[in-house]
């Protein structure tokens, strides 16, 4: 588990954020005393405030509200909460009908409310003990919010901030996110000539030919890691009668995110996960104990809503591809294989730098399907599979999928910042309601344990993290072109035929500079395409039979020969 001065840590920024969240609002409430105050939670470097304005805020207003933050702290008023009954509450926030919605879904018999100066807020408290302890904050944006997170519900304006223990953190992350922005995914896509998205199909990008070389060699790298571990790849219809996922519960607990069309007047679903079709794929015929477990896995594309304001590049879209992948197992072997995906989750990341990961279990959330002994069994699988590994983890208290609880993984990327990939979930409640079985060594029918397992997450999704990991410069082994032949004049035109056809021939991604085109613009060229290898050819390398590599960083070496060449890149195909 964590160590104390990790959670010392979290609880110091925790009070911080919260008081910062508290101190957003009072500032709002002093500028725009006819806005209505909803909720405002902490998040992973700050927090936000999601608010109903008498008339919307625009961007020019933040910088009011940042120094009318800055003056309210200047007070230094104590922040001190206190418990108040039902009714007192209801009194309190009559004219605010959220807070009068929360106070009504609260079961205790009193609330908590805390004061800072003349500033009240519904809250159950984690503070500070004075506003002028808030310090090192900034607001960060606007954007659209609904209440609670529900598309039918009432539009709001969510203002965000972060906040820190110190003006070092600040800057530092200051830093982090000027570099962020330089190299920026979507940027990045369009400057390599690697993807784009179109008003045609809203959050659904275009991979041009480069990028879709990138993105089959991710594919290509996890299938290789599924077939040494006994995975059976598949594929399976986008579009299923709208049945199925009533079965499954989709339809219930996620039919907002979905898409539907009709066919032959049948209303289907266009799938937004892929397990309803393995399980159809279970189901086909008997099973028996030895057959298990049975590691199901495809590359399959899915689309789910999302509202345009929270779509963003391959981050957030509405269609892409899973590394998906469903276990059938029995519940005694259902630990193991938690286990083994953890080691197969270690192996995925580290080609691509990812050593610092973090990992926390989340569990059964308000909104849930099955039995609470088996979401209780579900979740000590997982905690004792980490444990058994020593892998330190957090809860995320109600953090869980409607049908089982999971184990979320988060990567660290080479600026610092967390990324949430694969997730591991354990689920009694599918198998229950497809009425999945297996006959056991006693010859008795017995109920399967299925394990939702994704490592990249959505592949999309993975393929920009990466691009910003490694700020456009991918590894020589997904790099979409590897080397660039050039000459130095057109009388080597010849010899670097030669060159390139002898590297296509050994499975290289190789082309040639243009030709009659100065070095010095070749080399510009390719250093602005992010190419590996530059290999330059003159009269001396051409009468020597020897290539001048030149690499992305302006190292070059002389005197290479073509089997040099090949060799050296023979070592660098596969992922480090």
């Amino acid at each position: 588990m964590e160590n104390h001065e990790q959670n010392h840590a979290f609880d110091n920024n925790y009070k911080l954020r919260h008081s910062a969240a508290h101190l957003l609002a009072q500032a709002v409430l002093e500028l725009f005393p006819n806005t209505q105050l909803t909720i405002g939670p902490v998040t992973e470097n700050g927090f936000f405030y999601d608010f109903l304005p008498e008339k919307n805020f625009i961007a020019d207003d933040l910088p009011r509200i940042e120094e009318k933050m800055r003056e309210i702290a200047q007070r230094n008023d104590r922040i001190e909460g206190k418990e108040i009954s039902k009714q007192d509450a209801l009194a309190l926030f009559k004219n605010n009908p959220f807070k009068l919605e929360l106070v009504n879904g609260i079961t205790d018999a009193t609330v908590g409310i805390y004061s800072q100066g003349t500033f009240f807020d519904l809250c159950k408290g984690g503070h500070v003990d004075r506003v002028g302890k808030v310090k090192h904050f900034m607001l960060t944006g606007l954007s659209g919010s609904y209440w609670r997170a529900d598309r039918e519900g009432t539009a709001l304006q969510r203002i965000s901030g972060v906040c820190f223990g110190s003006k070092e953190e600040l800057e530092q992350y200051k830093t982090r996110i000027e570099e962020a922005q330089k190299y920026d995914h979507r940027k990045l896509g369009k400057q390599l000539d690697l993807f784009t998205f179109h008003e045609e199909a809203p959050g659904m990008p275009f991979f041009h030919p480069r990028g879709l070389i990138v993105y089959n060699k991710l594919i290509d790298f996890m299938r290789g890691l599924q077939n040494d571990v006994g995975y059976q790849e598949v594929k399976t219809p986008l579009i299923l009668h709208e049945q199925l996922w009533k079965t499954s519960g989709h339809y219930d607990n996620y039919k907002d995110n979905m898409f539907f069309t009709s066919v032959e007047d049948i209303t289907c679903c266009v799938r937004p996960m892929n397990c309803p079709c393995h399980i159809i794929l279970y189901n086909e015929k008997p099973h028996s104990y030895k057959e298990l477990p049975m590691r199901i896995s495809e590359f399959g594309l899915v689309h789910r809503f999302e509202l345009s304001g929270v779509m963003h590049g391959l981050f957030r879209v509405r269609s892409f591809t899973l590394d998906d992948a469903h276990i059938f197992c029995t519940p005694e072997t259902m630990e193991q294989e938690i286990i083994e995906t953890l080691k197969l989750i270690d192996k995925a990341y580290k080609p691509f730098g990812f050593t610092a990961i973090k990992m926390a279990v989340s569990t059964r959330p308000q909104k849930y399907m099955g039995d609470l002994v088996l979401w209780e069994k579900a979740t000590d699988a997982l905690k004792q599979a980490l444990e058994k590994q020593g892998i330190p983890y957090k809860i995320q208290e109600g953090e869980g999928a409607f049908y089982g609880p999971k184990i979320e993984v988060k990567v660290y990327d080479t600026m610092g910042r967390e990324w949430q990939c694969g997730t591991v979930q354990v689920d009694f409640a599918l198998p229950k309601n497809f009425d999945l079985s297996y006959i056991d060594s006693d010859q008795s029918r017995k109920q399967p344990v299925i394990i939702h397992r994704a490592i990249f997450g959505s592949i999309d999704r993975f393929f920009g993290i990466i691009l910003e990991n490694f700020k456009g410069k991918l590894p020589f082994w997904l790099a979409p072109i590897q080397a660039r032949v050039m000459t130095i004049t057109d009388a080597q035109r010849p010899y670097a035929q030669e060159i390139l056809a002898a590297l296509k021939e050994h499975g290289l991604r190789v082309d040639i500079g243009k030709e009659s085109e100065q070095i010095s613009a070749q080399i510009k060229v390719a250093q602005g395409e992010n190419i590996p290898w530059m290999l330059v050819l003159g009269n001396k390398e051409m009468e020597q039979k020897t290539i001048t590599l030149r690499h992305l960083d302006g190292k070059q070496e002389f005197g290479l020969t073509l089997e040099d060449i090949i060799n050296r890149a023979k070592t660098l195909q596969k992922p480090a």
